[in-house]
């Protein structure tokens, strides 16, 4: 007599493409990102909590909560709080061990990618002197990239 399979797990052509760079061992660990939004309705927030921490969860990565704050200086740290307490909530028990924080105050590092210049801002345990991921931590090198095009002549948005 057989024994029964388990069911496969979840895929689709986002996990094809990570279960590739796996096998390629194209990164030294799998990174995703949750970055919710005021503007997201519930049930789009919780697809995306399904895909992101269950992508770092089958490959033994981390999932970054990070707020895409375009105006860090009218950002409410009550919608911050209430987002992370929410996030934590319906991850309890299931990919909790994957979220990640930062540093409280830390700005991405120069490094070197595949040979390639880059920025890396690593995550943290969460836990006292941690905070989430902002996209505002990376405004000063975003702003760098666009000198640099503006710079080579190429156009920084289109026309």
């Amino acid at each position: 007599m057989r024994t029964p399979r388990p069911p496969a797990g979840p895929s689709d052509f986002i996990r094809e493409i990570v279960a590739q760079h796996v096998a390629e061992k194209r990164y030294a660990k799998i990174v995703t990102r949750f970055p919710p939004s005021q503007r997201l309705s519930p049930p789009r927030h919780a697809k995306s909590i399904c895909l992101n921490f269950g992508i770092a969860r089958e490959n033994g990565g981390t999932c970054n909560l990070r707020f895409d704050d375009t105006n860090p200086a009218k950002e409410e740290i009550e919608y911050v709080d209430s987002i992370i307490t929410d996030v934590r909530w319906l991850i309890a028990g299931w990919a909790d061990h994957c979220l990640g924080f930062k540093a409280k105050g830390a700005h991405p590092a120069a490094i070197m990618s595949n040979g390639q210049p880059d920025f890396y801002l690593g995550p943290a345990a969460p836990g006292s002197g941690t905070e989430a991921f902002f996209a505002s931590d990376y405004f000063e090198r975003l702003h760098a990239h666009a000198i640099e095009l503006i710079e080579r002549g190429k156009p920084t948005c289109a026309t």
